[in-house]
């Protein structure tokens, strides 16, 4: 009997490689971001086409508010231009959009445009689409640890109650299925402070691909390359291939 392919539910994308992109071309760093969207459309679309349920995307982290001012500049005009163009053809692909980060961050009228594509697509259930801006792993954990803390506060949760199962649902995504597939793109081989807590048995891969050259080929291969592998959880390769026969 033929195995059927193993499609992950929950993809998260760091999508590095914007400025190398544009290096090579000899044109700004903003070119890169702003060619970095239609990466995005493909891969969005791709997701919806392989049966994803849902794809996190690392946008803006914690750390590059310390890039030059111009750059960041750059970005902020990018996502509006962005939520002003994409969430009415997001809605109608039946994608549900949500920002995940400190939001605070961002000035008022930015806040009000992702509350607003938020509300819009609210009731969508094809994809799940996460923007994470302003996010840091080590963020998300300390900002659960301070909820759980809050909850024993308030005396609705026990100190001693509290582990890896009552921690995680304060988490951002914590309502999603778990992390199944980590994709890095850019060539670079590390996590960069995201989805640290989801991470911990999430299958990883890395390509040498930038970024806005990212299309549905190339999820098509990291899905391919996903369920090529055996995910043990722990256990032994005779103990999955038990369960699997039963």
């Amino acid at each position: 009997m033929t195995k059927t392919p193993a499609i992950p539910r929950h993809i998260a994308i760091v999508m590095d490689g914007n400025g190398r992109w544009a290096k090579a071309r000899h044109r700004p760093r903003s070119f890169g971001h702003n060619a970095g969207r239609k990466a995005v459309r493909e891969v969005v679309e791709g997701c919806l086409r392989e049966g994803v349920a849902a794809l996190t995307l690392f946008a803006f982290s914690s750390e590059n508010w310390k890039r030059p001012e111009e750059e960041v500049g750059a970005l902020m005009a990018l996502f509006v231009r962005a939520l002003d163009k994409e969430t009415d053809e997001l809605h109608a692909q039946g994608v549900r959009l949500r920002f995940v980060g400190d939001l605070a961050a961002f000035d008022a009228p930015l806040r009000e445009r992702m509350q607003a594509a938020m509300a819009r697509t609210a009731g969508n259930r094809k994809l799940q689409l996460n923007i994470a801006v302003n996010y840091g792993g080590r963020w998300e954990i300390a900002q659960a640890a301070r909820e759980a803390a809050a909850a024993v506060a308030r005396g609705e949760l026990a100190v001693a109650a509290i582990d890896e199962s009552s921690l995680d649902r304060f988490m951002c995504l914590a309502e999603l299925p778990p992390l199944d597939l980590f994709i890095r793109t850019g060539g670079e081989c590390r996590l960069s402070n995201f989805l640290l807590w989801q991470a911990a048995y999430a299958e990883l891969h890395f390509t040498d691909t930038l970024w806005p050259d990212f299309d549905q080929a190339c999820l098509h291969r990291a899905i391919e390359d996903y369920g090529r592998r055996e995910r043990r959880y722990g256990r032994t390769g005779e103990q999955i291939a038990t369960d699997s026969q039963g």
